[in-house]
């Protein structure tokens, strides 16, 4: 359990028992999202700037670039192995992974995997046995829907890979704070949802499954 400012125990986020890093999957991706890896999280990061700044800010065609890209790079790899033999260099080489039939499986079956989960956990909620779950997710996919309507889909990307990059190595930081703040903000919520219960929720009609139990 987290101890607050106050000296008080606090539950962790989503009720966590484990560290964030092995909540994260404890493998590289998480090395990466927590900054074990800076310069592997910076190089991400400067990246996903750069191609947010390149396609929405300077508006350049997504084709347009990789035939840019392209090119680069051929003329690069054709120049340094052209002069490698005068120079010593060793010849460059494209990385393994990049060409792993086995990595690109996985990469798809995890994909796979969380997006099955994803269906999995909206159909539960989606049969009403949990009316309260069924309005709070109602509702935040409409505010998520409102604010996709304030920005492109491009920015909108860019701002889940930013926040992915940025927020949970802060949280690990300041993750006491933060554990107090969301402790004090569910309980209102509760109490909320309580009054809402009593005077209305409980004169909803109920999934079947629900009504069995």
């Amino acid at each position: 359990m987290a101890t607050t400012m106050h000296g008080h125990s606090a539950p962790r986020l989503f009720g966590r028992e484990r560290t964030l890093h092995a909540a994260l999957g404890g493998r590289r991706a998480a090395d990466i999202i927590l900054w074990r890896d800076k310069k592997e999280s910076a190089a991400i990061l400067a990246a996903a700037t750069a191609a947010w700044g390149l396609f929405e800010v300077a508006e350049f065609h997504f084709l347009t670039l990789v035939c840019y890209a392209a090119m680069i790079g051929m003329l690069v790899f054709f120049i340094w192995t052209n002069a490698s033999s005068f120079f010593n260099l060793p010849v460059p080489r494209i990385p393994e992974t990049l060409l792993s039939e086995r990595a690109t499986r996985q990469a798809i079956q995890d994909g796979h995997r969380r997006l099955s989960r994803l269906v999995e956990t909206l159909y539960y909620i989606a049969c009403g046995k949990d009316i309260k779950m069924f309005i709070l997710t109602v509702f935040s996919l409409y505010i998520a829907s409102v604010i996709a309507d304030c920005f492109s889909s491009l920015t909108l990307l860019y701002l889940v890979v930013l926040g992915t990059m940025t927020l949970p190595a802060l949280y690990e930081r300041y993750h006491d704070e933060v554990d107090h703040l969301v402790a004090r903000g569910v309980h209102d919520l509760r109490t909320h949802f309580a009054d809402m219960d009593s005077g209305v929720l409980r004169k909803i009609p109920r999934g079947a499954g629900a009504a069995a139990k």
